[in-house]
């Protein structure tokens, strides 16, 4: 696995981050970035062999990961996605598996993901509602999925519906359609991820493109005990940061941030994102400060660096996490 690891700091290094700042200024990833990651085979870093996977363990995907973002940041998140609706196809049977495991796993296919706005409170913003009561009846879908990252680069992505105390995930096709629309948003960092808000109206759905349905509270603890992977995003961009700052007392702290991430526990797990989050925005800051005026320039990385770090205070981000940084950067 170490030689996955390697093609990723590899790709980063020597294709990735030359590009990357003309990337973030184009406001759209060509998709010739994505197709790197595609010939290097890292589309399947997140399924098993048996469908056309490498079979990674976690260690490795969180390495690969970190290692892509420290190159473009905004080519790793759209590509990121993709461990959503790969997983979720290569871990179902039927027509789904057969249809969209391989070719998910390859990255012949492209996937993204909605399910952020489970986390808003309130009514659900996106519900589903079986069209009978037979377990093999179509679903009806109304609402609204905010971010939708890679539209355009995706051919499908899977997206989470509330059905009263629980969440239907389904895998469904990228295409705008009478009931389904697609508003691109206009983002302060990382905006050439093309993320868009899809909303959807009477979109109805075959029961063969469920790929799971889970308790709410269920999904919950599963997402707050995933945190970790989001913290590899903010550990590439500080890597990056630090490579261009030089020798600094921050040097260690990746490190022991790093560790931290690994070993803390559910419980601990909000404040090892924090520090992670945080410390990309300490190390970011410090090489635009470090760059001057010239820095400011949006062909210069600095600029592009320090805008990064500002998205990863906010992606990935949950009630405790939000808390915890705030606690911290308003602290005397």
């Amino acid at each position: 696995m170490n030689d996955l690891i390697q093609i990723a700091r590899n790709l980063a290094d020597d294709e990735l981050l030359p590009r990357a700042s003309a990337v973030d200024a184009a406001g759209v990833v060509p998709t010739g970035q994505l197709d790197l990651l595609a010939d290097a085979g890292l589309y399947g870093l997140f399924t098993p062999p048996a469908v056309g996977g490498l079979g990674a363990d976690t260690a490795t995907v969180l390495a690969v990961i970190e290692a892509l973002a420290g190159g473009c940041l905004t080519t790793t998140f759209v590509w990121v996605q993709h461990g959503g609706p790969s997983r979720a196809c290569a871990a179902t049977s039927g027509p789904m598996h057969d249809a969209w495991a391989k070719r998910l796993a390859t990255g012949e296919a492209r996937g993204g993901v909605a399910f952020a706005h489970l986390l808003r409170k309130g009514e659900p913003m996106l519900a589903a509602t079986p069209t009978s009561s037979d377990s093999d009846a179509d679903w009806i879908l109304d609402g609204t999925a905010p971010f939708v990252t890679g539209w355009g680069h995706i051919d499908v992505f899977l997206a989470a519906a509330r059905h009263g105390d629980d969440v239907i995930w389904f895998l469904l096709d990228a295409i705008e359609a009478s009931s389904l629309r697609s508003k691109r948003l206009c983002l302060a960092a990382v905006d050439a991820s093309e993320t868009a808000e899809i909303s959807l109206s009477g979109h109805r759905v075959s029961a063969e493109r469920v790929t799971h349905a889970q308790p709410f509270q269920q999904w919950l603890a599963s997402y707050h005990a995933g945190l970790r992977t989001n913290g590899s995003l903010a550990l590439g961009v500080t890597g990056r940061c630090l490579q261009l700052l030089g020798s600094s007392p921050l040097d260690g702290e990746i490190d022991r941030v790093r560790l931290a991430l690994d070993t803390a526990d559910q419980a601990e797990l909000p404040h090892a994102r924090t520090d992670a989050s945080l410390l990309a925005v300490r190390a970011s800051t410090a090489l635009l400060a470090k760059a001057g005026g010239s820095g400011m320039s949006l062909e210069r990385d600095a600029q592009r660096l320090a805008r990064e770090s500002l998205f990863l205070l906010v992606q990935g981000q949950t009630p405790d996490i939000k808390r915890l940084m705030v606690e911290q950067l308003t602290r005397k």
